[in-house]
């Protein structure tokens, strides 16, 4: 008796995780992900590059630069963005919301630029 218990019991867990594995939706990417539009037009990807996300620009006049390392998740991120054209590094801000990305970059924390990038 102890032993069907057992076996009812089990196939009753294996089912029971099956369900819960086809429920479950799959995450899906951080709104950060893909190919972005910069105000300037070029086109930058962003990846995922050992727990943070790194920007690289793919068109214009500094494809192949990269230009930014930004730490965050769900919308809300922050690090350092460079100025491919005199690459100089600045403090990073970074803000999703509906495809559209609010990107600051920042020196002495009180010189700020932002720029309007579209997700795309």
């Amino acid at each position: 008796m102890f032993k069907n218990l057992v076996e009812k019991s089990g196939v009753l867990l294996v089912s029971a995780a099956v369900l819960t594995m086809v429920a479950t939706p799959a995450f899906a990417a951080d709104p950060i992900l893909g190919n972005w539009t910069s105000q300037a037009g070029e086109t930058v990807k962003i990846s995922d590059c050992g727990g943070a996300y790194c920007f690289l620009v793919k068109t214009g006049d500094h494809a192949g630069k990269a230009i930014g390392r930004l730490e965050g998740a769900n919308g809300t991120y922050q690090g350092m963005i460079t100025d491919p054209a005199d690459d100089k590094e600045y403090s990073g801000f970074a803000k999703i919301n509906n495809g559209r990305m609010e990107l600051k970059g920042c020196a002495l924390v009180i010189f700020c630029k932002t720029q309007i990038w579209q997700h795309q």
